[in-house]
């Protein structure tokens, strides 16, 4: 790990702190900076540059410096297989550490005038999936519960009863996880697979985006996503969830092992919005809805998307 890897574990990283690292990251590329736009907040910091057709990526920490470098190595690898993926700008070099936080640049991808649908995700899953991995890309296992315990523990603006709570979830999931098994066989995945993460640029080309989490595990790992947000949520009409399952060829739901994963998605889904509840009253509250409700397994989840 460099000597300047800042071993934080993303306290403190604020839009405003990541405006300043994607600023320094643009003067060492040799990219302008001004004018640039945030477009999201979350486990990332992302920036749409203006002068230039490039996206830009920060992390919150050196903490996620091994998954920055994978997203580099699985962009490559997708381009080599004609997947349909977000590409890496390959002659910038990827990734550079500012201040602590890894940084990598993207080809712009123009967005066209509507949104992937849930067939075209379980289509690009199937693909996915079937896909052999290169010699040499040597992928992690997918990794449930590792960026929760950081969040649990890195957090700042919940209460200490919250903390405790998520943490002992967390160990009761794993050991629910470690009574499954699966059905069917390692492969790549994806590790974030619900439709936000497509985008459909202006040739009506639908293509596959994020590869943070991006592993060699079992398949249903993608799918729980989708089966989650339809099955607690009710985010997808029956119409949406069974395209998707049609395309794909399976639905998740019919597996015993289901309710475990299910279990496994809402929890990192509330921990993922808990590090971001200083930035605004409405994830705060949207924060409070959803762990109250992980403290009541048979409680509606009237969540909102995040």
């Amino acid at each position: 790990m460099p000597s300047d890897a800042g071993m934080n574990d993303g306290e403190g990283f604020t839009s405003a702190v990541a405006a300043r690292v994607m600023a320094e990251a643009c003067r060492r590329a040799g990219l302008r900076s001004d004018g640039a736009r945030l477009l999201r907040f979350g486990e990332n910091a992302i920036f749409r540059l203006a002068g230039h057709p490039v996206v830009i990526r920060i992390a919150r920490s050196t903490d996620y410096l091994p998954s920055v470098r994978n997203e580099v190595h699985v962009s490559r690898w997708l381009a080599s297989e004609g997947l349909p993926a977000a590409r890496i700008v390959d002659d910038i070099e990827q990734p550079l550490i500012i201040d602590g936080h890894p940084v990598t640049f993207w080809h712009l991808i123009e967005e066209g005038d509507r949104k992937a649908t849930y067939a075209e995700l379980g289509a690009i899953l199937r693909d996915l999936h079937s896909l052999q991995l290169p010699e040499g890309l040597d992928l992690p296992p997918y990794s449930p519960f590792g960026r929760s315990d950081l969040r649990i523990e890195a957090a700042t603006g919940i209460g200490e009863d919250d903390r405790q709570f998520l943490r002992k979830r967390g160990r009761e999931l794993r050991d629910r996880l470690a009574e499954l098994r699966f059905e069917s066989a390692k492969g790549p995945v994806h590790g974030d697979a619900h439709v936000q993460n497509l985008m459909v640029d202006t040739r009506g080309q639908v293509i596959l985006i994020d590869f943070e989490v991006f592993c060699y595990d079992y398949p249903e790992w993608d799918l729980m996503v989708t089966a989650t947000e339809h099955d607690s949520l009710g985010w997808q009409t029956p119409e949406q969830y069974a395209a998707f399952v049609a395309a794909y060829g399976r639905d998740l739901r019919s597996w015993s092992g289901f309710p475990t994963l299910r279990a496994i998605q809402e929890f990192q889904m509330t921990t993922w919005l808990m590090q971001n509840v200083a930035e605004s009253p409405e994830v705060a509250e949207e924060y409070a809805r959803r762990i109250a409700s992980l403290r009541d397994d048979d409680a509606p989840r009237n969540w909102h998307p995040g």
